[in-house]
């Protein structure tokens, strides 16, 4: 049996990865890496077609599950299956993918359900300079004004300053900040150059600063540091009306 996948990736609104070849235990691990990869662009939307895949495990469908799960937390983007054979569509509905997946006839009808999932996205580039928190802070009340989140502007200001800052202090690049509205929560996103994972510091008490990832901590529902292309992603994640 060939262990052989390939994987077109068609950049667009919503972003297309055609998969072409046998999907099973092995090949999964490419799979899952290129939807990785496609997922660190932040794209509002992804579709996967599997028009010409052959799944010869249907354990290796866990890996849609698995990137969809890995999205709902960052980048917040919807990711729609379309066109499986009829097996597969079989595997797919009695497995639990399909719980967090939807799964479409063909591919311009996952392209509208995925375009109807997109959320509202506000991108904007800093540099690593001192007014990149006040930037930053702008950029949440700008965003908070326009989805109409009066509650959220303090705490997410607070969120977002202390994520960019720390970019400022520590990785010195400059970042790819994204505020992402998925009700019921609000994403916040700082992209880096550095590939060093953000941790919450244990600074001593009289010390000044050093507290800023466990403000974080403390002000979010969930958050975290993972790596993104040649650098890493801090999000966070907060409850929103």
């Amino acid at each position: 049996m060939s262990s052989r996948i390939s994987c077109e990736v068609r950049d667009g609104s919503p972003t297309v990865v055609r998969l072409v070849g046998d999907l099973d235990l092995t090949t999964m691990r490419s799979v899952h890496r290129v939807l990785d990869r496609c997922l660190t662009t932040q794209p509002d939307a992804l579709v996967v077609d599997l028009t010409d895949v052959v799944v010869h495990d249907r354990l290796a469908l866990s890996v849609f599950a698995a990137a969809a799960r890995q999205a709902a937390d960052w980048p917040a983007v919807p990711l729609v299956l379309c066109a499986p054979s009829p097996e597969t569509a079989a595997w797919l509905a009695e497995s639990t993918t399909c719980r967090v997946v939807p799964v479409r006839r063909d591919c311009d009808e996952a392209a509208r359900a995925a375009g109807a999932a997109a959320a509202p996205r506000l991108r904007a580039r800093l540099e690593p300079a001192a007014e990149a928190c006040r930037r930053a802070r702008e950029l949440v009340a700008h965003a908070c004004a326009r989805w109409n989140l009066p509650d959220a502007v303090g705490p997410a200001s607070v969120v977002l300053s202390e994520l960019v800052g720390n970019v400022v202090r520590h990785a010195g690049t400059p970042m790819q900040v994204t505020l992402t509205l998925r009700r019921p929560w609000l994403h916040l996103a700082v992209v880096d150059g550095s590939r060093d994972a953000a941790r919450p510091g244990t600074p001593d008490l009289q010390a000044e600063g050093g507290r800023g990832l466990m403000l974080v901590r403390e002000l979010t529902q969930r958050w975290g540091s993972v790596p993104a292309g040649e650098g890493k992603v801090v999000w966070a994640t907060l409850p929103v009306n």
